[in-house]
């Protein structure tokens, strides 16, 4: 016996525990945990994931407390201030005040952290949202069609191939104004309405578009599962075929679906506000980071950067960070990673 375990035994002893109980308990504790305790034990000493990790529930505070922190700004959205316009070049007669943290609109005199604040709501809605949808349609799809094989997999394989086909971009922009067309009937929709109606529209597309990549993953890793052990055992004993699935295939694939959802949020709030950007995503007058910078670059963002940076800095920072962490989710589930 060695100095230190004799030292570590003599402590055990003076508080009266046994020292191969002890030893015991501590094996225990190391061994037997399941994937996911092993990854949030990396995840926890991960200092990029903790950044990452506190910059996401910042943005997440900003959104859900916009009404708040605009009201404590001494402000409200869409109040418009003509007196802070100087009206021969239309742009802010102030910057950075008390009043107005990130400054004023320019032509309108809107206050811009109120459209900040509420700019981040769509984006992560839209995010996470989609996200989750896509994730679960992604896992229903793969698991069908690789527990199921034949025909099942076959008319899911063809769907997958057929988006595929498809021109994202050109689909996006054609897809919307005949939503808007058919569910008008022909009448102009108020502003409130197309704005809610793109928020639909854009959510839905992505998650049509989403679910690709997880089903194929899925289905894969399905192909490789259903012929093991555990799994021909379920099916001799006469386990139902959602049973198997559900309780037998479904806990296998934890780690792959927390990866690809983690990594897919800040795609989706990426396309979101690129698709604002370029006129096919949120209007008027819903805020977003997306069509606040489409405005501001299309003005005289050079002589008033305030328009400018902070849905720039918002939209880079947010997808920075859940990409980072979605990374660290991935390095902390693949058993091959040290850190």
């Amino acid at each position: 016996m060695t100095l230190g375990s004799s030292a570590v035994a003599a402590e055990t002893l003076e508080v009266g525990v046994d020292p191969e109980l002890s030893d015991a308990a501590e094996s225990s504790r190391r061994h037997g945990r399941t994937p996911g305790q092993i990854a949030w034990d990396r995840l926890k000493v991960d200092k990029v994931a903790i950044v990452c990790a506190v910059i996401v529930v910042f943005f997440i505070l900003i959104a859900v407390l916009a009404p708040l922190l605009v009201k404590l700004e001494g402000e409200t959205l869409n109040a418009f201030h003509p007196e802070l316009i100087n009206r021969r070049n239309t742009l802010p007669t102030i910057g950075t005040t008390a009043q107005h943290w990130f400054g004023v609109e320019p032509r309108t005199g809107r206050d811009l952290f109120a459209l900040w604040a509420y700019g981040a709501q769509p984006s992560l809605t839209i995010g996470f949202l989609a996200a989750v949808s896509s994730t679960v349609v992604g896992i229903v799809m793969g698991l069908l069609a690789g527990y199921l094989g034949g025909i099942v997999d076959r008319v899911i394989s063809w769907v997958i191939d057929f988006f595929l086909s498809l021109p994202y971009l050109l689909f996006v922009f054609a897809l919307v104004p005949i939503v808007q067309n058919r569910v008008g009937g022909g009448r102009i929709l108020t502003a409130e309405e197309t704005s809610s109606l793109r928020f639909w529209v854009l959510l839905i597309i992505l998650i049509l578009f989403g679910w690709i990549g997880l089903a194929r993953l899925i289905r894969g890793e399905v192909f490789s599962l259903r012929e093991r052990e555990f799994v021909q055992a379920a099916k001799v004993i006469g386990v139902p075929t959602r049973q198997i699935l559900v309780k037998e295939i479904l806990p296998n694939l934890v780690g792959p679906i927390i990866v690809s959802a983690s990594i897919a949020v800040p795609g989706y709030i990426a396309a979101e506000a690129t698709l604002s950007f370029l006129g096919a995503g949120l209007v008027e007058p819903t805020p977003s980071w997306g069509r606040t910078i489409s405005v501001a670059s299309g003005g005289n963002f050079s002589a008033y950067p305030l328009h400018l940076w902070p849905p720039v800095l918002g939209v880079a920072l947010l997808v920075l960070a859940l990409s980072l962490l979605g990374e660290s989710i991935r390095d902390a589930f693949d058993p091959t990673t040290r850190r």
